[in-house]
């Protein structure tokens, strides 16, 4: 049986347990040291400097996409934060961004890859920014949530296994950590982009 998914980061690798992290995500953990005498650590001061990279990045995407913005001609709010190891761009406030979203986010993966590159092109870093436009991404993490709690709570309740739509890296690793959260199951990603999905197994 196949739960129905309609609807986001274009992305890397993946790792197939609930237990484990996006493949989109290219992990890198700086050491802990011992403090100096001053009590800061080395890895509190990697740690700030990752913050004011990603600072960086997020400043950067938001004047590559205020350009782009006028060009197009489309209004809307560039918002700059920073969750955990990557830089988020929100685009909020104007109308007809759904143009910039597209089909299933088709548009705002293009664009999202565009602006990592023009990112990269001023840093010299490779960027994992991740861009969402009129909440799209928000409001998909929070559907995705919702169904892969409904899927597992289903499959403990009925046993077996149940196999989601083809999902991106993003989409999966939002499923995963939902299952997670409900012991007894657990979930896997089985087959090859872009028809790699996720299936749920009762343990």
């Amino acid at each position: 049986m196949t739960a129905d998914t309609s609807d986001v980061d274009v992305a890397e690798t993946e790792e197939t347990t609930a237990a484990t992290s996006d493949d989109a995500v290219e992990q890198t953990e700086a050491e802990s040291t011992p403090s100096d005498a001053d009590g800061a650590s080395d890895s509190d001061d990697a740690e700030g400097g990752t913050d004011d990279r990603l600072v960086e990045e997020g400043e950067v995407a938001g004047d590559y996409l205020e350009q782009l913005l006028d060009v197009l001609d489309f209004d809307g709010d560039i918002d700059l934060d920073v969750d955990g190891d990557r830089a988020i761009v929100s685009i909020d406030g104007g109308e007809d961004l759904g143009k910039l979203v597209g089909k299933n986010g088709e548009v705002l993966d293009a664009l999202q890859e565009l602006t990592r590159l023009a990112v990269q092109q001023t840093t010299g870093d490779r960027s994992r920014l991740m861009l969402d436009v009129a909440r799209w991404r928000a409001d998909r993490r929070e559907r995705l949530t919702i169904l892969g709690g409904e899927v597992a709570q289903r499959v403990l309740d009925n046993g077996g296994r149940e196999e989601l739509e083809p999902m991106t890296p993003f989409e999966r690793k939002i499923v995963h950590d939902a299952v997670a959260a409900v012991e007894g199951v657990i979930s896997e990603s089985e087959g090859v982009e872009p028809r790699r999905r996720v299936v749920v197994i009762k343990q």
